[in-house]
Order: structure tokens, then sequence, then C-alpha cells
């Protein structure tokens, strides 16, 4: 779950980071009076804002106004800004680079850290990075700061603060459960201070119910991937005209490709993930209809999820729902048996194989 930036300055607020005065702004009448210089940031989850015009910059309250009227509605990259960040200016004297990620191949996290700042991190050389992974159950130690400001050859003043912000991020990574802690730029003022100048925190979405505090909708999901978000399914709209129910995200990959493969269009992917309970079989049917798909396959491999229980969700789909499209289904596994005689009772097509049930959805779709 990305978190918006003042979303992350209020978590590095929290910690003891320092942040630049600001203020949210979702209505014109939320404008403060203009005290000094403050910088307007349309709060979009996207990068490359500025270059987008999603920041401005305003020292009179005229140019504060002016600069909330021109974010607030506007579309950035095809996002509507709802939210503008009215910041205090900053006296940048250097710009700087760190975070702190989860590095998947090697299953821990790592902390990268430049003096090059302000850019995207991918464009500057690998010899100017300093790049350390951080045993999960050592944890983070001094040793990795000192070792972090030597290799970027930082002043004693800066040094201590950086370090102290180094250790921080890593409390922050650990205890709000996220996969990146970023802060790009990292600024020395003219008065020697480092501050956060923006801040990117993306939080893993497995643990968002520890965080009820944020409340993030993904403007890169539909309506029906935020249902279904919200109904405990992994859901995710495409652009064809067979739904697809399956168990297990990789099983419900292999469906996808497998159909395409066929020359099928899946409509949907949804992966029931393990499961022993008819009303969650069920309940899916009626997001994938919302989908309005021509057809609906079912592809189970039955293991926790046990095939004579999803045979008797999807017959109580069916009656439910009315559902009139085609239904055909895969279940193999334990209770396979039980589970196919349940669907022949109530008429709906069965087979032991992938490949067979997909040959007769995608038939029955209009395709080969």
């Amino acid at each position: 779950m990305n978190l918006y930036e003042y979303m992350g300055k209020q978590i590095f607020r929290k910690y003891g980071i320092p942040v630049p005065e600001s203020y949210l702004v979702e209505k014109e009448s939320d404008i403060r009076n203009f005290e000094k210089p403050v910088v307007v940031k349309s709060q979009i989850l996207l990068g490359g804002r500025g270059k987008s015009g999603g920041i401005k910059f305003a020292k009179s309250q005229q140019e504060l106004n002016d600069g909330v009227k021109e974010l607030l509605g506007a579309k950035i990259r095809g996002l509507t800004v709802t939210k503008v960040l009215i910041e205090e200016m900053i006296h940048i004297k250097k710009e700087m680079y760190v975070s702190i990620a989860l590095d998947r191949t090697e299953k821990e996290p790592i902390l990268i850290a430049t003096t090059q700042g302000g850019v995207e991190i991918e464009s500057i050389p690998h010899d100017q990075l300093y790049t350390r992974h951080i045993d999960p159950i050592l944890g983070y130690s001094d040793f990795i700061g000192r070792e972090a400001v030597a290799f970027m050859k930082l002043d004693p003043d800066i040094a201590k603060q950086f370090m102290s912000i180094l250790k921080t991020l890593y409390k922050i990574w650990v205890e709000e459960d996220c996969e990146l802690v970023e802060i790009n730029p990292l600024v020395i003022t003219e008065e020697g201070k480092l501050i956060a100048a923006d801040s990117k925190v993306v939080v893993d979405s497995d643990s968002v119910y520890r965080h009820k505090e944020f409340e993030v909708v993904d403007p890169e999901k539909t309506p029906l991937e935020l249902e279904a978000s919200q109904k405990g399914y992994a859901f995710i709209e495409l652009d064809g005209n067979i739904g697809v129910i399956a168990n297990g995200a990789g099983l419900t990959m292999a469906t996808l490709d497998a159909l395409t493969l066929h020359k099928g269009k899946p409509r949907n992917f949804l992966d029931l993930g393990g499961t022993d309970n008819s009303d969650i079989v069920a309940n899916a049917f009626d997001l994938v209809l919302k989908a309005k798909p021509k057809a609906i396959l079912v592809n189970i491999f039955g293991g926790v999820t046990k095939c004579d229980t999803v045979a008797n969700g999807i017959v109580m789909a069916k009656n439910k729902l009315s559902i009139t499209q085609p239904i055909v289904v895969r279940l193999s596994g334990v209770r396979d048996d039980e589970g196919r005689k349940i669907l022949k009772d109530s008429n709906i097509d069965s087979f032991p194989t992938m490949m067979e049930a997909i040959e007769r959805v995608v038939k029955l779709a209009g395709g080969n």
C-alpha cells in the first residue's frame, strides 16, 4: 500500500525525523493566511510531479490561492488531484538520497544512500551509491551508519544527523511494516540542518489490518477491484469475456495463460486462496458476474480447498444469483468425485483436467 507524501511525513514527524512545516488542503477554504514562501504540492501516488506540473511555488497570498485552485481537481498523468500539501519553502544547500527497501531476492532489507539526491535513483552510477543489506535478525547497528557517512564523506555535524536519521528509518521500516521507506531529497539546508523534503512510504499490504490510521484508495484499481479487496479477494479486471475463479495465485495465473494459449480471453483474475467455505466460493461469483463475462471458468485443485465444498458453493451461487452464463468447472484433488457428482446433478459441466475445461469454456464463450 503506497502512502501519500503527507502521510509519510506524518510518520517521519512521529518518529522524530525533521520535516518542513506544512498543512493539508482538500478545498479552497482550507487555505490559511500567507506568512512565508511555500510550496504547493499535489498529493498523488506517482513520482515526477514537478515535471508534470504538479508542484507550484508561492511567494504571496495570490500565488498561494492560484496554485491551490490550479492543482485541486487537475489531472496529472491520468490521476485527479484531490489534496495538496502546503509546505514551507526550504533554503537548500545540498540534496541527498536515502532509503531502506525490501530486497526480495536476498530476503533482507537493503539500505541505499548517496550524496546525489533529487533525481531518480536509477540514474545514479553504482559507484556513487552506498548499499548494504541489513540482517533482519541482528537489525540495524551504528557501525552501518559510520560506514555510510565515511563512504559519503559527510562533514561531522551532518554525519551525526544523518546517522540518527538512518537509525530512525530502520525503526520505521520495522515497526510500520514497510516494504520501502525513502527520502528523496534529504536536504542539507543553508543553516546546516537535515530535513526530509519528500517522503515515499510503502506499507506491506498484508499488514494493512494493523494500520487502520491509513485509508488509501489505490488510484490504479477499478471500483470492482476495490470492492473485491474490501471483501478479501485477490481480483484484477482484464479485457476478455471469460470469468475466471481458481484457487492459488500460481494456478490462477496458469489458468489465464492456458486460456490465452487456446485463444480464450480472460475477463478477470480471481484467486480464492485456500478455503473450505462454500459461502466464500458463492460470493466470488457475485464479483465475477459484475464484470459481465460471457462464460465462467472455475479451476480448482483440491487440497485445503475441498472439491465438494467448491461444488456446493457453485450450485449455491447459480441458484441464488440466477446465473444464466455457462459455467465450466475443472475439479481435481480431495473429494473430486463427490464434487463432480454434485455439479452433474445441477447440470453444470465439470472435467478432471484443466485443458478439457478450457477447451469447453472457450467454445462456449465464442472462441475456437
